[in-house]
Order: C-alpha cells, then sequence, then structure tokens
C-alpha cells in the first residue's frame, strides 16, 4: 500500500508571516498522524523561510510515523540529518534561491559525490531516496550510486495531466519500470492533489510512499485538515 508522507512546510510558511507560534508546526504533525498521515515531510532550506532547523529537531521528538527530511546535501543540511537521523533523507538539488524544486539529479554527472553522501547516510541507518526526472538514465544512475529509492519528481505529470493523462504518465511508467527492474523503491511528489493522484497511483507499479504538501494545505483550508486527509488517502487505496 502506498504510504501518504504530509509535506508541513506551508504550515511553518504561515506562521512565518506573521512571528509568533501559529498554527504551531509540531501539534500540526501530531494532528496529520491522528488523522491518518503515515509520515511527515519536512524540506528545510539555508534561509529557513518556512521549516527551521529547530523545527526539524522538535519534531524529531514527536514524530511516530516516518520522519522525511529533504533538502540539497550541504554540509549543514548533513549536519542536520546526522543529529536527527530521520526514517529517510531525500536528497534535492534544488538551489538556495528556489522557490520550490524544480529538477531532478543529474546521477551520472554527479555518481561520486551522491555515492559518497549516501554512503555516510546509510551507515547511520537512514534510508536514502534521490529526487530524479522521468528518465531512464537517471533511474539507472541513482541504482549505481546505492541509493535505496528514488523520488519520481512529477510536476511535469502534474502540468499535462488534465490535457492527456495517459501521454503525462508515460516516461513515468518507463522510469518506474526501470526502477523496479533495479529494485529500487518508488516515491513520487510534487505538485500531485486530489485530481491527479488516483490515477498515477493506479498506474505505477510498486509506488511505496507519496509526499504532498502545498494542494494538500490549501484543501484543508476548505475542507479541513483531517477530512482532507482522509480524502488523499482514499485515493491511495
Amino acid at each position: 500500500m502506498t504510504k501518504l508522507s504530509v509535506n508541513i512546510n506551508k504550515i511553518a510558511t504561515l506562521r512565518n508571516a506573521r512571528g509568533g507560534d501559529r498554527p504551531n508546526v509540531v501539534q500540526t504533525a501530531k494532528d496529520c498522524e491522528r488523522f491518518g498521515a503515515e509520515g511527515i515531510t519536512v524540506h528545510p532550506r539555508p534561509d529557513e523561510r518556512h521549516i527551521r532547523y529547530r523545527d526539524v529537531y522538535d519534531l524529531q521528538e514527536i514524530v511516530t510515523t516516518e520522519f522525511n527530511i529533504e533538502g540539497n546535501p550541504t554540509p549543514d543540511f548533513l549536519k542536520l540529518v546526522k543529529e536527527v537521523r530521520p526514517e529517510q533523507a531525500t536528497l534535492v538539488p534544488d538551489a538556495p534561491d528556489a522557490i520550490t524544486s524544480n529538477a531532478g539529479w543529474d546521477t551520472i554527472k554527479h555518481k561520486d559525490f551522491l555515492t559518497d553522501v549516501i554512503g555516510e547516510l546509510k551507515e547511520l541507518g537512514i534510508r536514502t531516496s534521490i529526487f530524479v526526472d522521468p528518465i531512464e538514465q537517471m533511474v539507472e544512475g541513482a541504482a549505481a550510486v546505492n541509493t535505496d529509492r528514488i523520488e519520481l519528481y512529477t510536476e511535469a505529470y502534474a502540468s499535462g495531466y488534465h490535457q492527456n493523462r495517459e501521454e503525462a504518465i508515460a516516461p513515468y511508467l518507463q522510469a518506474a519500470l526501470k526502477a523496479q527492474e533495479y529494485n529500487l523503491g518508488l516515491n513520487a511528489g510534487h505538485d500531485l492533489d486530489l485530481d491527479n493522484l488516483k490515477y498515477l497511483h493506479g498506474t505505477l507499479p510498486n509506488l511505496m510512499e507519496v509526499s504532498i504538501g502545498h494542494a494538500l494545505i490549501c484543501d484543508a483550508l476548505y475542507f479541513g485538515l483531517e477530512n482532507t486527509i482522509q480524502l488523499y488517502l482514499r485515493q491511495l487505496k
């Protein structure tokens, strides 16, 4: 069964816009788990414009499902991950000024770097995942650096879904089959929502986890957080 990991970055964005501690990031994570989420995802960035490094340490104390920390493996990020030791670290090649993640790794060009980082994390018992575009060569490159999983960057799928969903999903299916060939676990994330999630889930084999934040938090403004999480879980059954 595909797990739903809720990315709570947008909760921190709302908090930071006003200052203070409303909404409370830790309480939101507890509520997400109580409402059925099977994981909590955070993506701290160097400027701490949403999730702060302090938040990550606080969340370490209370997350009882799977804690997934995403980010560019800079020295500061790696220090954080090694100290917190989440169940999963997802390596994302985002620039410091990126509004949101916008590309996957070139796993061939960065083979040596990724191999070293993944080796360090796996020695600590941290499952690793690499953010990649749906390109078969990049999946093969991910297998070569000994990662446990890949996370498919699904923005292109989401953008093309309403025009031609079969065409939009095609490269993702090929990438998923290639991951299966190399015994790589498969995650997916970015711009997934209540419209496009069910088809993705029903098409990709062995999809282990989806990480969803922006759309889910937006939907929660209308449907409420508990109901929204249940709606997303329903798409994964």
